[in-house]
């Protein structure tokens, strides 16, 4: 008997999360030069990180061996969503916050229910803990709400949305997600993935922390690896009730967030020029993707992140001539979308090696 059959049945079972191919991966399969080669697969900021982020960095070095004090992030973090103190978790990635919700809520014989094409972390972090991951179809490739609210189950406790929705960047209007919330029993979780919430316009934006006061139920997640560009460093917050965030503190890792990773965390949301200059970026970026897509006759779901999911004849064979010249795409078919890749917006220059590649690809 091997070692490995004495581990957790439910831990076997998983598959394991499958990054985006790094540059020096394919450089090294290729022998393309990785100053040739563009990465449009992870959903990064191509203007890298905030040049304010980046001295903070600099300046934080000089204490890295003291353990990290998260007491001025938080506290800033609380003031600008204007929560108590006690309603900030802070989180290794929000990828981190999201395990910790699946460590205190779920277990076996207990589900959590999530819609089809949405971030495969969900079933990842559901099943790591023993519980049973439900999947409802989606509508339209985003959230069915109505069909998520009736696949609650007594067994119910946690309940996952991303809005945007990552991998095909759909939005869930507010309202109906206000109804929602206020339609789902009262001991059932509803964690809000909101890691593209910065790309929404403005003008569409609600401030769903303000929802805590009326869902003690819902949790909001948040990280700095997108438009923030703090991705490396692994940078996440959630906002919850005092009793949630308490329950996620006690199972969060001691220090689960480093001294760099605070620091440039701090500067990073004092950015505000660095984070408007991303913000239009991708606009035009999302802009510039979405014609060419329409001129080469391809279908594509709009989006509302930092990135855009079209579909193809043989998502495969066309993905596999994108890396032979050197772009990186991310293909879908391990979200149920075998026909379709999904290409980050890149600057203005990157996203024309794109789509050139593609052309060419096609």
């Amino acid at each position: 008997m091997s070692l490995a059959d004495q581990a957790l049945a439910y831990v076997r079972a998983i598959s394991p999360y499958q990054p985006g191919k790094p540059i020096t991966e394919l450089a090294r399969e290729t022998g393309i030069p990785v100053d040739r080669i563009v990465k449009l697969a992870s959903n990064e900021n191509p203007l890298g990180m905030s040049p304010k982020a980046k001295a903070a960095v600099a300046a934080a070095i000089a204490g890295v061996e003291r353990y990290p004090d998260q007491f001025g992030l938080i506290a800033k973090i609380a003031e600008r969503c204007r929560v108590d103190r006690k309603q900030v978790v802070l989180g290794n990635g929000s990828n981190d916050l999201l395990d910790l919700v699946a460590r205190v809520f779920l277990a076996p014989g207990r589900s959590a229910v999530f819609a089809q094409y949405a971030f495969a972390v969900y079933p990842l972090a559901t099943l790591s803990t023993g519980g049973e991951p439900l999947q409802v179809p989606a509508k339209d490739f985003g959230h069915d709400l109505a069909a998520m609210r009736a696949a609650i189950r007594p067994d119910t406790r946690v309940v996952w949305i991303a809005n945007p929705n990552n991998p095909t960047g759909n939005f869930l209007p507010y309202p109906e997600l206000r109804a929602f919330l206020a339609d789902v029993p009262k001991d059932v979780l509803v964690v809000l993935d909101e890691a593209y919430n910065e790309y929404i316009p403005p003008a569409e934006r609600v401030d769903t922390a303000a929802w805590l006061a009326d869902f003690p139920n819902l949790v909001i997640c948040r990280t700095l690896s997108k438009i923030y560009g703090l991705a490396g460093l692994r940078i996440g917050y959630a906002l919850a009730s005092d009793e949630v965030a308490d329950l996620m503190n006690r199972v969060r890792q001691p220090f689960n967030v480093n001294n760099l990773a605070l620091a440039a965390a701090d500067a990073a949301l004092d950015d505000h020029e660095f984070l408007q200059a991303s913000h239009d970026l991708n606009r035009r970026g999302l802009a510039q993707l979405v014609e060419a897509l329409e001129g080469l006759g391809l279908e594509y779901i709009p989006s509302y992140g930092n990135f855009v999911a079209f579909r193809v004849a043989d998502a495969a064979s066309v993905n596999r001539k994108l890396l032979e010249q050197g772009v990186i795409v991310r293909p879908i078919a391990g979200y149920g979308l075998p026909d379709w890749l999904r290409v980050t917006v890149g600057t203005a220059a990157e996203n024309a090696s794109f789509l050139d590649a593609l052309a060419k690809a096609l």
